[in-house]
């Protein structure tokens, strides 16, 4: 069930208020402070991302966000406009001569906090998966 489907301008100065505005929306899933803070910052770099490196920073570009709420997964999708990339060129920035630059983590951070990561769409669209936790008692 998609429970959220909004698409933005590529504008870099209000992706943390979309963010906000976002997880607000989100509220009546209850998570817990550090797993929304995790889905927080998952959604805004990838959402950077699509802006940055996908529509290049062009106005006229949009990027699309499609939350979606199945059984016991919640699925991010966010697509951009751009012409696409290929997912292993990213390099790794744990390796020695990335370590210090600036750029290139966002998505190594994704991968660590999701469950699963798929790029599609010739790497315009990254899916973002979060299981979740089913509550005891």
């Amino acid at each position: 069930m998609i429970i959220f489907d909004q698409t933005i301008p590529s504008d870099m100065s209000g992706v943390t208020e979309f963010v906000s505005a976002v997880f607000e929306k989100l509220s009546f899933l209850s998570f817990d402070e550090p797993t929304v803070f995790n889905l927080k910052l998952c959604l805004h770099e990838a959402v950077v991302n699509a802006i940055k490196h996908g529509n290049k920073l062009n106005s006229k570009l949009r990027v699309r966000v499609i939350i979606k709420n199945e059984e016991n997964k919640l699925i991010f999708e966010v697509d951009d406009q751009g012409e696409g990339f290929d997912p292993q060129s990213i390099p790794d920035p744990t390796a020695e001569e990335n370590i210090l630059k600036c750029s290139g983590r966002g998505v190594f951070l994704i991968k660590n906090i999701m469950d699963d990561v798929q790029f599609q769409n010739n790497g315009k669209t990254i899916k973002m998966v979060k299981l979740l936790k089913k509550e005891e008692g």
